[in-house]
């Protein structure tokens, strides 16, 4: 190999910042001057958690592969490796002396966390230094939210970092394919799905550019709820988010820049509303990761709910019974997106008709949305299950909803093909069809589609009932106090 081993490197370590654009940990890089190494490593670890799955896989393949696109002009690429992230460092360090390494603050699961504790270990033993820097507006180590508002505002608002052509020193390709000779690489090609939105940079720009030019976000706040209408009136911007394809900031500005010619100044402040929302919530599970395994509130560590395997097969496959739920669920399967009033009812039916731990769905939801952010995943699951002791319970009505929202059934058999034949005065209730409904439609209930697994007002009665007499728990009020101090405005009185 042609490879000076007493040269001394920096490495930029990619994990949720899948892009060049606004990416500080590239910008302070090459603030270093000195050779860089662009690195993303496929941990097997991850791969086996099952928090994970094969469409977040692909995505990160297709989001490396437009990041290599974009590296042309600099006669470089990404230096991608199937491995553990202190295995790949050590055999790095037989080619060079690796001075520091550039990555964001990950707000990610345990095992990301123990991995990062034990990567400072790592560089703190073989002498190199491991800078980290902030991620969307995600500040570490915070004791309360007193100046979080206003700092958050601040980044925002700050100029984005960019990269140029100029001023850069890439380990270039000639020296990577030798490099590569010594690793197991990770093939990047993935499977042709048009079900599933394609990773990368250039497809988020895509759907950012046509959610306000192409006028898509002229219905946002009307169509938000709708289960079909959301898929094209929302942004659909959320994975290239979670995996970090574009910045919160770049985002942001975007929005406050067509806001200045928009005639639709509303629709796009709902929009940025929900921007800050969403960094709301990922700097909450930030100061409070617990919430991966356990209530935040510990009154709500009490509540004993029994496991049933059945109750949670039908759900998970969309079987039970409810066609809006079971289209929900069928259409997550295949698309990776669902709009989120009927995330929040799917996780509302699970843990409270079904009256089952918000744990068992974690993983299963998880591995099915391909937006799967951690910072929101977990707090929304709890919120959504009622056990934070400071938001209004919501118990959502399958039924309703569904009038409400899909009133022609539109959404329902789009996805639940067995009720292709049911008339729409039946299609949220098919179970209300006489036998002589049945074989006029030519359905069965019960065999074609299944009968609903549980009564939902029997089951929201004592879900209500049970939740709502634990507020008055003289631990739940404490602990609700705490996280309102913790996480709150000071002016505030309640969380959002």
């Amino acid at each position: 190999m042609n490879i000076n081993k007493q040269e001394h490197i920096n490495v930029v370590w990619f994990k949720r910042d899948l892009r060049l654009q606004d990416n500080e940990a590239i910008n302070n890089a090459i603030l270093a001057d000195k050779p860089i190494l662009l690195l993303y490593v496929f941990e097997n670890s991850l791969k086996e958690d099952n928090h994970y799955s094969e469409r977040h896989w692909n995505f990160i393949k297709q989001s490396l592969q437009d990041l290599n696109k974009q590296l042309l002009p600099f006669k470089t690429k990404v230096l991608t490796v199937s491995s553990e992230i202190l295995k790949t460092f050590g055999t790095l360090q037989q080619f060079w002396k690796i001075d520091t390494v550039f990555s964001h603050q990950e707000t990610g699961i345990k095992i990301t966390y123990d991995r990062d504790k034990n990567f400072r270990t790592f560089c703190k033993n073989n002498l190199i230094t491991w800078i980290e820097n902030g991620n969307n507006g995600i500040f570490r180590g915070l004791k309360n939210r007193k100046t979080w508002q206003e700092d958050c505002e601040q980044y925002m608002q700050q100029s984005q970092f960019e990269l140029h052509l100029d001023n850069t020193n890439f380990i270039p390709l000639e020296t990577l394919h030798e490099i590569e000779k010594v690793f197991v690489l990770e093939n990047l090609d993935t499977p042709k799905n048009k079900s599933f939105q394609k990773g990368g940079t250039s497809n988020a720009m895509k759907y950012l550019q046509s959610f306000f030019y192409n006028g898509r976000y002229k219905n946002y706040s009307f169509d938000i709820s709708k289960p079909e209408l959301a898929r094209k009136s929302c942004s659909r911007l959320s994975p290239y988010l979670a995996w970090g394809n574009l910045s919160i900031r770049q985002v942001w500005q975007y929005a406050m820049q067509f806001r200045q010619i928009s005639d639709h100044k509303k629709q796009v402040d709902a929009f940025a509303s929900r921007l800050h929302w969403q960094v709301h919530f990922v700097q909450k599970f930030e100061m409070e990761d617990v919430m991966e395994f356990e209530s935040i509130n510990k009154g709500y560590r009490r509540l004993k709910k029994n496991l049933s395997k059945s109750y949670q097969i039908a759900w998970k496959e969309g079987k039970t019974g409810y066609p809006i739920i079971d289209a929900c669920m069928r259409c997550l399967k295949e698309t990776g997106y669902i709009n989120f009033r009927m995330r929040a009812m799917v996780v509302s039916f699970f843990t409270h008709n079904l009256w089952q731990p918000w744990q068992a769905a974690s993983a299963h939801l998880s591995s099915m949305f391909l937006d799967f952010e951690p910072g929101i995943h977990f707090p929304q699951l709890q919120m959504q299950a009622g056990e934070t002791g400071i938001n209004i319970l919501r118990i959502y009505n399958p039924i309703k909803n569904s009038k409400e929202h899909d009133p022609e059934g539109i959404f329902i058999k789009k996805w639940v093909s067995e009720l292709q034949n049911v008339p729409v005065e039946f299609i949220h209730e098919p179970y209300k069809m006489t036998v002589l409904d049945q074989k006029f439609n030519d359905i069965t209930i019960g065999e074609d589609y299944p009968l609903p697994i549980v009564d939902i007002h029997s089951t929201r009665k004592k879900a209500s009932d049970t939740l709502w007499s634990m507020k008055d728990d003289a631990l739940v009020k404490k602990e609700s106090q705490r996280i309102l101090k913790k996480h709150t405005q000071p002016d505030r009185n309640k969380l959002d």
